[in-house]
């Protein structure tokens, strides 16, 4: 029986199935891939931000530390997490929860799943860019392995805030840019509806990125949320050994030289 090949996804196709309501979610992704899950909440200095979910769980029987962008499921949900998009106080308990997992010596997973961090007037007022660069600053030093999965969008410093790792992976229906489309356009060409254009431009695509070696490689999705996260479980327990045999110096340097490379 001849094989059936898989048609190429454009560039506006690959932007629409990364935003698509039928994307696996953060608490999918944490139940199917992680055992006993404890969420932690705050930033310790101003609120919980909802848009952020992190805690422990045990991966393999390891402890892990968990964080994940979340756009919510209900549409009561996802105002409140400004579809994903975190605060100031969500990119802070971030960092909370990785200083922890520093301190206790766990491996840090994140998912991403955002188009940018939120642009809200109570966002810039509590420090919206100083808490996305604190991230950056402390990540990029952090004496433990991080590892990062693309699961949907990862737009703008509001997703390098967490997708800054030691590895980065994109399921094969994401996107990972400076900006949306639509914000591209608008300001190259002073019109949105070109949007479809500014995607192939960017070349925000998982195949564009991995050729350029901005990411380690693309996770097949499937509509099967089950498949995916097994996925991911393999890729995650053969790198996390790779990354765990190295020493702090070791992997704190390597790094550091894979962004400096950019």
């Amino acid at each position: 029986m001849p094989k059936i090949l898989k048609k190429k996804k454009t560039a506006s196709e690959i932007v629409a199935a990364a935003r698509g309501l039928k994307k696996v979610t953060a608490n999918e992704l944490i139940d199917g891939i992680f055992d006993d899950f404890f969420e932690l909440h705050g930033d310790r200095k101003y609120s919980d931000d909802e848009a952020i979910i992190g805690g422990i769980a045990l991966f393999n029987g390891i402890p892990i530390t968990v964080i994940a962008t979340d756009k919510g499921g209900t549409p009561e949900e996802r105002i409140a997490k400004h579809f994903g998009c975190p605060e100031p106080s969500g990119y802070r308990k971030s960092l909370r929860l990785m200083k922890q997992a520093e301190k206790f010596n766990r491996p840090i997973v994140t998912f991403v799943n955002t188009s940018g961090a939120y642009p809200g007037r109570s966002a810039e007022e509590n420090g919206q860019g100083e808490a996305i660069a604190r991230n950056l600053l402390e990540m990029s030093d952090l004496k433990v392995p991080i590892i990062s999965f693309i699961y949907g969008e990862g737009g703008s410093g509001g997703a390098l805030a967490l997708a800054c790792g030691d590895q980065v992976w994109m399921l094969e229906d994401s996107m990972y840019s400076i900006l949306s489309p639509e914000g591209f356009a608008s300001i190259l060409w002073k019109d949105s509806k070109r949007a479809d254009e500014a995607a192939e431009v960017m070349q925000l695509t998982p195949e564009a990125l991995l050729k350029q070696e901005i990411i380690e490689g693309i996770i097949p999705e499937s509509n099967s949320h089950r498949k995916v996260c097994k996925e991911i479980k393999k890729i995650l327990a053969q790198e996390l050994k790779n990354l765990t045999s190295l020493t702090k110096f070791e992997l704190v340097k390597r790094r550091k030289e894979r962004y400096r490379k950019f």
